[in-house]
């Protein structure tokens, strides 16, 4: 029985990878990739947390019944490095094609003779070889007493989002009709299928959060959750997109509104609405299962979940804002709307000292013990709609030309903001701090997938 896997890999890792197998040569070159591993809804993912290239006439070598092979003391070093950081081992070879490719009859032969050794050496943790084409992936994964798993979707993730498979998909026809007539002229039938195949995840559906969910369902993306706890007030109607009155006196929820926004933009989405805390291990692992994640929540524990979830699971993601400031007199000091693009590796809100600990000590806190310890409940910030709205606009359009390579990957990562007071725009490249032990590669986190613990709370 052979089910299908996902693979995630950060950009940087994968054109080191790409590269090493196709300098140009037209000959087979060889590495191992070492792999984190989750199970969502028990959909096998892994994430590439390491990427040894082998090396020519040392590591790579003359096989004795193939082409190539690796060498038997690379092997070893690699398969007893997988089995004690809890890691996926995965051989890698190349071939020189290009949208397709699989392994040849060799390669499976191969397979059967080498890979039960190792899942006895590798004590539990899945072995398995892989493929690549200049544009295509394959993988076999072994799992100990479970099925081998073959590849459904790659996806190499960087600034853009590009995504490889073992074939060319089969077009299913025209799926758009008229409702996304127009902007199908911009990217294809292919990608608003590559859209409608896509799960978001949105967290806080306030003033920016109702805008996100809405441009998104317009955009045709097929699959929302939606994490909220809050109920809509009198006070949120002039920011919330698809709020009104009567939801206020019934105080409905934010996510149950935002549900009726996406449905009535585009029926045909599915929307899971989650009306909990995302601080809550039980909700921060179903967020695991996007393809994308727009933070909008401006809680310091969503910040450090999500920042967690992108660099323990390599899944793209932003975090939104929009900050007035005022002085005393009521004089505003500056408006701004902010876009933070975080990646793997990259933007990590950790590094760029954008997750306060002290504030993390106090929102753990309840009302009271605030109050009492001096700490204050605090006034909510100022809030408008139309800084809301830059930043959502330009978090969902990023998305759009990222999510389907619209656009070419960038020299570097950087934040956005706009200073409407001044009317500025400012990119930023964010800091990267080489020893995070949040996004760095040989921190405690990056790429671990399900063997490291969020930092979560029970519930």
């Amino acid at each position: 029985m052979t089910n299908k896997c996902q693979l995630r890999i950060a950009a940087s890792e994968f054109q080191k990878l790409h590269a090493h197998l196709f300098p140009g040569d037209r000959d087979e070159h060889g590495a191992v990739l070492l792999a984190g591993i989750s199970r969502p809804r028990d959909h096998w993912t892994l994430h590439v947390r390491e990427v040894h290239l082998a090396r020519e006439g040392t590591d790579y070598v003359k096989g004795k019944i193939g082409y190539r092979a690796l060498h038997p003391t690379f092997i070893h070093r690699m398969i007893t490095r997988a089995r004690d950081e809890k890691l996926t081992y995965l051989a890698v070879h190349n071939h020189e094609s290009d949208r397709t490719v699989g392994f040849s009859q060799i390669d499976m032969d191969s397979h059967e003779r080498g890979y039960p050794a190792l899942l006895q050496i590798s004590r539990g943790m899945p072995v398995g070889g892989a493929v690549l084409g200049h544009r295509s992936m394959q993988v076999d994964v072994w799992i100990a007493g479970g099925p081998r798993l073959e590849l459904d979707e790659a996806t190499v993730v960087g600034s853009t989002i590009q995504r490889l498979t073992p074939s060319p998909r089969r077009s299913a026809g025209r799926q758009s009709q008229d409702l996304f007539e127009r902007q199908v002229r911009m990217f294809g039938e292919d990608g608003q299928r590559e859209l409608g195949r896509c799960q978001v995840g949105i967290l806080g559906l306030g003033g920016i959060g109702s805008l996100v969910a809405e441009y998104l369902a317009r955009l045709g993306i097929g699959r929302f959750q939606l994490v909220d706890p809050d109920v809509v007030e009198s006070s949120n109607l002039s920011r919330i997109v698809g709020a009104s009155s009567s939801d206020a006196a019934q105080r409905r929820l934010k996510v149950d509104v935002a549900e009726r926004l996406i449905r009535e933009a585009n029926p045909a989405a599915q929307v899971e609405t989650i009306a909990d805390d995302v601080a809550k291990d039980s909700v921060a692992r179903r967020l695991i299962e996007n393809d994308y994640l727009f933070l909008a929540a401006d809680s310091m524990r969503a910040r450090l979940v999500f920042n967690a979830i992108v660099n323990q699971y390599l899944i793209p993601g932003v975090q939104l804002g929009s900050k007035v400031r005022v002085d005393e007199d009521g004089k505003i000091i500056d408006m701004l709307s902010l876009n933070r693009p975080i990646r793997p590796g990259q933007g990590c809100l950790w590094c760029n000292q954008l997750i306060d600990s002290t504030a993390l000590a106090t929102e753990a806190k309840s009302d009271a013990e605030r109050v009492a310890q001096a700490y204050g409940i605090g006034e909510p910030n100022p809030s408008v709609i139309g800084l809301n709205a830059i930043s959502a606009a330009h978090a969902v359009t990023d998305f759009m030309l990222d999510y389907l390579s619209l656009r070419p990957e960038p020299d570097l990562l950087r934040y956005e903001q706009y200073d409407l007071s001044k009317r500025s725009r400012s990119m930023v490249e964010p800091r990267r701090d080489r020893y995070c032990p949040e996004c760095s590669y040989d921190g405690r986190r990056y790429a671990r997938g399900d063997s490291v613990e969020l930092p979560t709370i029970e519930g």
